[in-house]
């Protein structure tokens, strides 16, 4: 494998031909919505893609990503690092056709015209989708214990009449 700069698409049919591997990087200062997404990311993202045809002769890339990036802790509202490590398995595809046929173990990702997918841009929604719903420290690191969150009583609401009861009312004096 070669250890390159990746370029934003690439042509994966071609790619997957040549048998192609790339171990690299992507920028991160080009992913704006990840930058968005988190305090702080790492200068570089670490890339491996490999481009091949499986048994059924659909072409495939597959491979990982890795960077760390800073979040804030809802719970406590420090700063803390958290790994990304990343997985995945993809299959373009050039129609919602080709779509339903593919195997689940590959994420159908559709071609532009000219045939190339951009690769920054799915390794970007791929490194968003991987981070916490909810970004918390472990509780053994987070400064704030169980014994410093407090919460509220809530007082039980008080009981208003039914308004269908009339309803009911009316329903007994058919019957």
């Amino acid at each position: 494998m070669q250890k390159v700069k990746l370029p934003q698409s690439v042509d994966p049919f071609k790619s997957a031909m040549k048998r192609s591997d790339y171990q690299g990087i992507v920028a991160s200062k080009d992913m704006e919505r990840l930058l968005d997404a988190v305090v702080t990311c790492d200068d570089a993202v670490e890339v491996e893609v490999q481009f091949e045809k499986d048994a059924q002769g659909l072409t495939v890339f597959h491979g990982n990503l890795s960077t760390q990036v800073s979040l804030i802790c809802q719970r406590c509202n420090g700063e803390f690092t958290y790994p990304l490590h990343v997985d995945f398995c993809y299959s373009p595809v050039q129609g919602s056709e080709e779509t339903e046929v593919l195997p689940e173990a590959y994420d159908p990702v559709e071609v532009n015209d000219h045939g190339e997918v951009n690769l920054l841009q799915l390794f970007e929604d791929e490194l968003i989708l991987s981070l916490p719903l909810v970004a918390l420290h472990a509780e053994e690191d987070c400064p704030v214990g169980e014994d410093d969150m407090q919460f509220g009583k809530i007082s039980p609401e008080q009981e208003r009449p039914n308004p269908f009861a009339v309803l009911k009312e009316l329903k007994r004096d058919q019957e």
